[in-house]
């Protein structure tokens, strides 16, 4: 058992959400308190009201997510779903904590960087500034475009994968946002990468890469966001002694 005041303010820290830029709707940080002690972690990509049906059952007392309780930036009236969620976290005494682009851009726990180690690339640096602050990962390799795409198979499991492959057939520079950027496909290009791995991007994003002779690998926006709540997760539990879960919930998205 350990004080949820602990945990909040290491993550706050380790994640450098003070100042950190992010979407309105992220709300990054501790987004419903509990009583006041952790006994079990909950990871999960989205703060739904499945997901926190789930958390209760486990037992979960902290659930970190990736989008978090205030996505749902058009309505805030707590009615509906929004009350049976949080009559669900709060009968169960469950503190939820939300990350988003801090846990993106994260260098040890990130999802990208979490991705990029999985796919076993070398020199890996920041890449994609968003307000100044990087949100991606770029890395080397030396293997050829179908040697990628199944490494990327691999790494995100059942979820499907669609590949342009309108760059090289041998793969270099590969730059990795995670989500939904495959909108900035020309800012991408311009960066000097071959091939760029994202979870999902708009239909014309397809075209747009055939256009500017760019390899895009679409992994599924749920899939690449996996990577950075299991670690932070694995991390924090580790570091103040807690057991810990991953809650699945897949949008096939």
């Amino acid at each position: 058992m350990c004080a949820l005041s602990s945990l909040v303010d290491y993550m706050n820290s380790y994640l450098r959400h003070a100042g950190f830029p992010d979407y309105p709707s992220a709300c990054n940080g501790l987004q419903l308190d509990n009583s006041g002690r952790v006994e079990r972690i909950g990871a999960a990509v989205d703060a739904c009201e499945a997901v926190i049906a789930e958390a209760a059952a486990r037992g979960v007392s902290l659930l970190l997510v990736h989008h978090g309780l205030m996505w749902d930036r058009h309505s805030f009236a707590y009615t509906g779903p929004r009350y049976r969620k949080l009559r669900l976290a709060m009968h169960a005494d469950i503190a939820i904590f939300s990350s988003h682009l801090p846990l993106d851009a994260h260098p040890e726990v990130g999802n990208a960087a979490q991705l990029a180690a999985a796919l076993r690339l070398r020199k890996i640096e920041p890449f994609f500034p968003y307000e100044g602050e990087p949100v991606g990962q770029r890395g080397e390799v030396d293997t050829s475009l179908t040697d990628l795409i199944n490494r990327v198979r691999e790494a995100v499991g059942d979820a499907p994968v669609t590949a342009c492959t309108a760059g090289p057939s041998q793969v270099h520079k590969i730059g990795i946002v995670t989500g939904g950027a495959g909108a900035e496909i020309a800012a991408i290009a311009r960066s000097g990468v071959d091939t760029f791995i994202t979870g999902e991007g708009p239909h014309w994003s397809y075209t747009a890469a055939e256009e500017l002779g760019l390899n895009i690998i679409y992994a599924g926006h749920y899939a690449t966001e996996t990577f950075g709540v299991k670690a932070l997760a694995a991390h924090v539990a580790k570091r103040f002694d807690l057991p810990w879960d991953f809650i699945d919930h897949p949008t096939g998205l």
